[in-house]
């Protein structure tokens, strides 16, 4: 396994982190904990979770996934070994069974720790995101910016909350997630000006279906030493050969949960038989040569990976050692020319 630094901490996590939402879902208990055992033993030190987890967000499954790390965590006793990350759920139609609110509020916040740590079983987080932002900007499956007059800037309340946390040794240091360029620099411009906690990491989605994060936010990233967690990596599993080889079945993420459709345009399906010739050609699953790339960017921190089972876990922890010559690279980008970001 191969290791990073978390922004400018001393903290080094694994350059694959387990993501977790499907557990509780998709994913019994047993499961989860034969995952985190799996990955453990593999060398990945860095669990990605968050208080709506599992997902689809539902109010019988919330917190389920905290839940079961938190069992693990109590029953293995290995809090030392593993760096933990969570996050606070947003404002929107699906979490009014968390709170029915239309902003991030300092209740709100400290309500959310505090039930995170619980439900986590631990003294404190390792790293803590703010799950989306609260105005009307990058809301998944929607392209561009469409300005709405109505939102109150409240990022230093938010930072300032946070930070109590972290004197309090509670969280350990921050992130951001799904934000835009505008927003990370707003949030570094404030932390500096008023001496409040500085963001470590920014979790977005960014895979080969989705290169949008190279468009602001990866220079942000390398000159801030505020590095990407990669979320979506295989694109919902778009990025796997059993959708074009035709071995999924009714339980896979896109066919079972039919309103995902970010990757499921017939530009998605194009650019994703082209990428799985280039797996083929150079002997790897289409997921390995997914999240390879991914691992190999720059401006990468970690590639939160997600698997339904051992073998999913197994291939996606292996891309951790494949390394993409020049001329796959090439290939890659050459297809991106041609239907670039067909994800939104």
């Amino acid at each position: 396994m191969k290791y990073r630094k978390l922004g400018n901490t001393n903290i080094d996590v694994s350059v694959i982190c387990l993501g977790t939402m499907t557990w509780g879902e998709q994913n019994t208990e047993a499961e989860g904990w034969e995952q985190m055992d799996y990955a453990l033993d593999r060398g990945v030190n860095f669990f990605d979770t968050a208080e709506l987890y599992s997902t689809p967000a539902r109010a019988e499954t919330y917190g389920s996934t905290e839940k079961i790390i938190g069992s693990w965590l109590a029953s293995r006793k290995n809090r030392e070994k593993v760096i933990i990350a969570s996050k606070i759920a947003g404002p929107g139609p699906y979490t009014k069974h968390i709170r029915d609110a239309k902003v991030y509020s300092r209740e709100s916040i400290r309500a959310a720790v505090e039930g995170s740590l619980k439900r986590l079983q631990t003294d404190y987080i390792d790293l803590y995101y703010i799950h989306w932002p609260e105005r009307w900007t990058n809301f998944f499956g929607r392209r561009g910016y469409e300005h709405q007059e109505g939102w109150e800037d409240n990022f230093k309340m938010r930072l300032e909350v946070l930070g109590e946390f972290v004197e309090q040794g509670k969280i350990r240091y921050i992130g951001i997630s799904n934000e835009t360029p505008w927003g990370a620099l707003n949030y570094l411009r404030i932390a500096e000006q008023f001496d409040l906690p500085r963001f470590m990491a920014i979790q977005n989605p960014y895979n080969l279906l989705n290169r949008s994060y190279e468009i602001g936010l990866a220079e942000i990233s390398v000159r801030e030493n505020c590095g990407l967690m990669a979320y979506s990596p295989v694109a919902c599993g778009r990025l796997t050969d059993k959708y074009i080889d035709g071995t999924d079945t009714s339980e896979c993420r896109l066919n079972k949960f039919k309103h995902y459709q970010r990757y499921n345009s017939d530009n998605n399906l194009l650019a994703t038989k082209q990428y799985y010739e280039i797996a083929k050609a150079a002997d790897l699953s289409l997921a390995q040569l997914a999240c390879a790339w991914v691992n190999q960017q720059q401006f990468l921190t970690s590639n939160i990976i997600g698997a339904t089972n051992l073998t999913q876990l197994k291939e996606n922890i292996d891309s951790a050692g494949v390394v993409l010559d020049a001329d796959i690279i090439k290939k890659i980008n050459a297809i991106h020319e041609l239907v670039p970001n067909p994800a939104n």
